[in-house]
């Protein structure tokens, strides 16, 4: 008996991907389906015929007379024979190629990016691709492009460039101007930085900058090359750049830098590291990482040997004392603020002009943002009329913790409406806040005095409670506006019960507190939570004490200062309040 390996070539490419071939010696021609880590298939064609025992050269070899569907093995759109195809799919007697389910087209997978030419449309339907009738892909969703990725790069379409960006969290750059994977990949390299040696003069120079901006000057000028990670001051390189101990800062970098000779910066400035102390510091690129002092709490500020700068740590190369040159790393942070404390770099915080919460904002006052910049305290007012309320929190880091503040609309507009608890203090919705044992009785302000009939109604002591705004907002009171019908939903309208003897004596029974001092101080409290409302003091410390009006027995009064506890006691025709008021 004779043996006989039969390969059938493989068409199948994935544009955009590098094609992984597989090849196992299994019964038929089949797919292998490949899914990789990021979620999409790959299918990887596998044909070969399994080495067994097959018809001599005298005997017929066997036909492959239909087109499965899918065959028993599990294998997709195959040419082979009738009684290998699963009964349970289509079958046509016909070649693969000529039918529809089995066509060749280009499958494309829109959420990763990919694009995998040579694909039958069963398959793609599979993989819940969008297949397209077009073998070699040649689409605008599968044209290609260099896809730059921190310092590497992938010639890959435009989707797949922002899928891999977003995975590695950096910015999208893709390049369209790029056409091949080639000078892609050399693209990327182009970013390396090093030391770039050319002739000039007569001499050996050098400057520091990009293998990208070397290959241009190398246009100009035959004798330039670049040594990737060396500094010019190294020995082995034998310019005419050289060592010092002068110090530069550099526009973008927070660091302070030792230059050379010749103006190109070197390492991070240690005065530990001058030349005639560690040669070896002056002959390749050290990391930050590897610099001195790294992991200080301070950035380094106000040293004077080290110029391992960090802003996010507080500090910044600026002029200043050092061992060696002229600049140092300068404190960020702000010290003796407004409020009396110290903040770091970057922080915020809020500052208000008197008590705030639970309707405590004075008339007139508003909301301030205070930010640490560069060591200078910078104000950012928040929206006037307190249309903007500031809020602060404290967030913990790996440097210890940090606090951010910020301008946010003040959401009271809703709050009389809330008739529970839970509502209220959704700070989701609304800034509120409940006062319980009151409720509120009326759609409006207006309730308590345009109906004569209702014995009580608006603001009313007992109940579950009532919400108001945390921080009221400010009103244009004295203009046409928003102010009355505001400060009205505060009205109360309460009638209370006497009783009067035989000799003509009365008696309180009912609702007596309403009398009290105590009670119109509660009632002027809910009133200021309002907004600018009822007597309260102003933003300058002054108490405004006609903000409250009281109708007792159809007279108008008003608040004073100071109101007696006795008021029950009073004539009825003077009024139960007389003498209360000014």
């Amino acid at each position: 008996m004779g043996y006989k390996k039969e390969k059938i070539k493989n068409n199948l490419k994935i544009k955009g991907y590098r094609l992984i071939i597989s090849f196992f010696f299994l019964v038929g021609v089949f797919f292998l389906i490949e899914v990789s880590s990021f979620g999409f298939v790959n299918f990887v064609i596998a044909q070969n015929v399994q080495q067994t025992n097959l018809p001599t050269t005298d005997q017929q070899w066997p036909a492959f007379n239909v087109c499965c569907e899918k065959t028993k093995s599990g294998a997709w759109c195959q040419n082979t024979q009738e009684d290998s195809c699963d009964s349970a799919f289509r079958k046509t007697p016909t070649s693969c190629d000529a039918t529809s389910y089995c066509k060749l087209g280009c499958c494309v997978d829109s959420e990763e990016g990919l694009c995998m030419e040579n694909t039958p449309q069963k398959v793609c339907e599979i993989s819940k691709g969008t297949w397209i009738d077009d073998e070699k892909c040649q689409i605008s969703q599968c044209n290609l492009g260099c896809c730059i990725i921190g310092d590497q790069a992938s010639f890959v379409t435009q989707t797949r460039c922002k899928r891999l960006s977003a995975l590695y969290g950096l910015q999208t750059n893709f390049r369209t101007d790029v056409d091949n994977e080639a000078s892609c990949i050399l693209t990327a390299f182009s970013s390396e930085k090093g030391a770039c040696i050319f002739e000039s003069d007569g001499e050996k120079t050098c400057i520091m900058t990009t293998r990208g901006d070397c290959s241009r000057k190398k246009e100009t000028n035959s004798s330039t090359e670049f040594f990737k990670d060396y500094l010019c001051s190294a020995d082995v390189l034998a310019t005419n750049c050289g060592p010092t101990t002068e110090t530069v800062c550099v526009d973008g970098k927070d660091e302070v830098y030792f230059k050379d000779s010749c103006g190109n910066i070197a390492n991070i400035y240690d005065s530990n590291k001058v030349y005639s102390k560690d040669q070896s510091y002056w002959q390749k690129i050290v990391p930050k990482s590897e610099s001195c002092n790294y992991n200080s709490k301070n950035g380094n500020a106000g040293s004077s040997i080290c110029g391992n700068c960090n802003y996010i740590s507080g500090s910044i190369c600026r002029k200043g004392k050092a061992n060696f040159g002229d600049f140092s790393c300068k404190d960020l942070n702000c010290y003796n603020t407004e409020d009396g404390n110290n903040y770091k770099n970057g922080e915020s915080w809020c500052i208000y002009q008197g008590d705030v919460g639970e309707g405590l904002d004075s008339v007139g006052s508003r909301h301030f943002r205070h930010v640490c910049v560069n060591g200078e305290e910078t104000i950012e007012p928040c929206s006037d009329f307190r249309n903007e309320a500031c809020i602060q929190d404290e967030i913990s880091t790996s440097d210890g913790n940090f606090i951010e503040a910020a301008c946010r609309v003040n959401r009271w507009s809703d709050c009389i409406n809330q008739i529970d608890q839970e509502a209220c203090g959704n700070t989701d919705k609304r800034d509120c806040y409940w006062l319980g044992g009151y409720r509120y009785i009326g759609g409006n302000g207006s309730v308590a005095e345009s109906d004569p009939n209702k014995e009580s109604s608006g603001v009313l002591k007992g109940g579950d409670g009532i919400c108001l705004p945390n921080n009221p907002p400010g009103l244009e009171f004295w203009q046409e506006g928003n102010a009355k019908s505001i400060c009205s939903l505060g009205n109360s309208r309460q009638t209370v019960d006497f009783e009067k003897n035989l000799f003509g004596d009365k008696k309180c029974e009912d609702d007596c507190e309403v009398l009290t001092s105590n009670w119109i101080e509660e009632m002027n409290n809910i009133c200021k939570s309002l907004g600018d409302c009822g007597n309260y003091v102003n933003v300058v410390g002054v108490y405004t004490d006609d903000g409250v009006v009281i109708k007792d027995n159809g007279k108008i009064r008003k608040i004073s200062q100071g109101i007696a506890e006795n008021a029950f006691e009073e004539e009825e025709e003077k009024g139960f309040f007389e003498g209360l008021f000014d």
